[in-house]
Formats: structure tokens, sequence, C-alpha cells
């Protein structure tokens, strides 16, 4: 998923470093002007260049965003500003409600979001963020989604607006702003985790550490119990992993909490469990490669790990983390 950094602490750890804005640039292979921007919150970063941030800065991906622990009063007002406002334009926009429409024909379909994504020709998290209601949508667009559904334009435009007026639509709204709160929140706040999970459901957690940074994991024994995130709450297969390794290097802190949905689509960027057996996983970086085949990276030492067709099958998505 593409998200804003508004703001952010990359020119602050840059200069920490003695780092040029040309060595990021070139690191991350964007141009000066994009870096610029990045660094003042205007340019959207992914997943995968946020990783590459946090390696390239050597620190932890969390001390990028904003942190109502250790960030100015007055950056975090400025983000939590900026997030009222995009949700406003989203609402004023009507994103929401095609949003949520295009998931419940898509969910009816019995589609994924990489099949409607890859006919439409999109990438996934462009199409995820348009589910989700946080991004306009050209004609153009429009039309390959149609095509993409396998429904003439105007008949999916009627039934979004039937679904609206049904009110069928209002629990998916619900449920995709609970999710973006969670993601759009100063990571580091209290409020960030603790105040979404009020009154939910406990999650069970497992693994422990394995050789060569592996984590074994085995269903019959939880390590313990940590509230349930509103989105996954209603997942009876999500679960939740120790990040008892550091083979991912810096990008994560120990003690972190990995939640896990084994259904949501892995793509470049994410994070993902990796099973090579049945109770021992890998935590790895999904990458593509310039044939756009995706493989999984480890650090501590360097590891390359090679996905076929079974192999993305054994990739579990981690959708959140509590750090």
């Amino acid at each position: 998923m593409e998200e804003i950094i508004f703001p952010n602490q990359i020119r602050m750890y840059r200069r920490l470093r003695g780092k040029s804005m040309q060595e990021l640039a070139d690191y991350i292979n964007v141009s000066l002007s994009a870096i610029s921007k990045i660094e003042k919150g205007y340019r959207r970063v992914d997943q995968e260049q946020l990783i590459r941030f946090a390696e390239f800065l050597d620190c932890p991906i969390q001390n990028l965003f904003v942190n109502e622990q250790s960030s100015q009063h007055e950056v975090v007002m400025a983000w939590r500003r900026e997030q009222e406002r995009r949700s406003k334009l989203n609402e004023r926009n009507g994103l929401k409600t095609l949003g949520a429409g295009l998931r419940q024909i898509r969910t009816e379909k019995n589609m994924t979001l990489i099949e409607v994504a890859e006919n439409a020709n999109m990438t996934l998290s462009v199409y995820h963020r348009i589910e989700m209601g946080q991004r306009e949508v050209s004609e153009k667009e429009m039309k390959n989604l149609a095509k993409a559904l396998k429904m003439p334009l105007d008949e999916l435009r009627a039934q979004i607006k039937e679904l609206d007026e049904k009110g069928s639509l209002e629990e998916i709204i619900q449920r995709n702003d609970a999710k973006y709160k969670f993601l759009s929140t100063p990571r580091g706040a209290v409020s960030s985790f603790e105040t979404d999970i009020k009154d939910n459901k406990d999650i069970s957690v497992y693994g422990i550490a394995g050789n060569n940074g592996n984590i074994i994991v085995d269903f019959d024994e939880e390590v313990k119990k940590t509230a349930c995130p509103c989105p996954l709450r209603n997942r009876k297969d999500a679960y939740a992993i120790n990040l008892c390794t550091k083979r991912l290097g810096n990008l994560l802190t120990p003690r972190s909490i990995l939640f896990v949905d084994p259904y949501e689509p892995v793509g470049t960027g994410d994070i993902a469990i990796y099973y090579e057996s049945e109770n021992e996983a890998k935590v790895i970086s999904i990458r593509e490669n310039d044939e756009g085949q995706l493989y999984g990276v480890r650090w501590l030492p360097d590891e390359k790990i090679a996905l076929d067709n079974d192999d993305l099958k054994k990739l579990h998505r981690v959708v959140f983390i509590k750090l």
C-alpha cells in the first residue's frame, strides 16, 4: 500500500548520517527533486522505497515516521491536520462509497485484489488504495475497472449507487475508516494501537527463536495473547508472530509483534512470513526483479530467497506491526 509520510524525519536522519540528498536519491533510484519533495512530505512513498530509506539511513522504519513520544508537538499536529484534510476531501468526493462498492462487487464475483488490479492494468497498491477510498479515479481507470469486473461501466456505476442507497456499503466504509485511522496515526503514539483496540478480542501470538534466524511456529502452543487490531477482529484466520529474529536488521525493533493475514495478497515491498516447512518460517522483505518475479530478502548476513509459484502459496502477509 502506498502511503503519505507527512511529515517525516528522513532529512533529520540523513543529516545525522552525514549523507547528501544526491547520495540518497541515487540509492533510492529517484531524482534529486523527488527526494526534496519526499523529505518535505509532498510526495508519496511506497513500502519498498520506505524499506530502502531505512536501509540507507541505518535506522528502524518506525523512526522515519512522526512520533508523539519523540517528535515536536507542531510536527505531530501537522500530521493530524493533513490526515483530517485528506479524509474530508475523500468523503466529499464520494471516494469512500466508490471504494466500498468496488470491494463489495469484487467479493460477490469471488475475485481477488490481484486479479482486478492486473485486469485493470493497475499496480496492487494503487487498486488497494482505491478500494480503501483513498485515491481518486479517472474516467479511463473507471472503464478499466469495469472491464476487469466484467461488466459495462454504466452497470458498474448503477450497481454501486444501488448498494449505497440500500445501506449495504456502510459496514465496509466503517472498516476501511478504522484501518486507515490505524495506518495513518503517527507511529509510536499510544493512540496508534491502544485506543483502536479498546473492547476488541485478543489474538494469539506464536513463535520462538529457531536456527539461522528462523522462527518456530507451533499453532498448538501459543506464546501469549495480545489485543487484536480493529480491522482484523473479524478475520478468524488472522494470527500474530513474535519478532524473535534479527534477520531483518534494523527495520523493526526486536520486541515487535507482527499481525498476519494468510489470505491477504503479498506484493512488492511487503513483509511476509515464509513457511519453509509446516512449523518453521522466515520473516522476509518482498522484492521484485527486472522480470517481474518476486523474491525474498533477509540481512545479517545478506540472503536472497528465490520464490517460485508454489513458494508464493507459502507466504502469509504481515498487515500490521505493533512496535
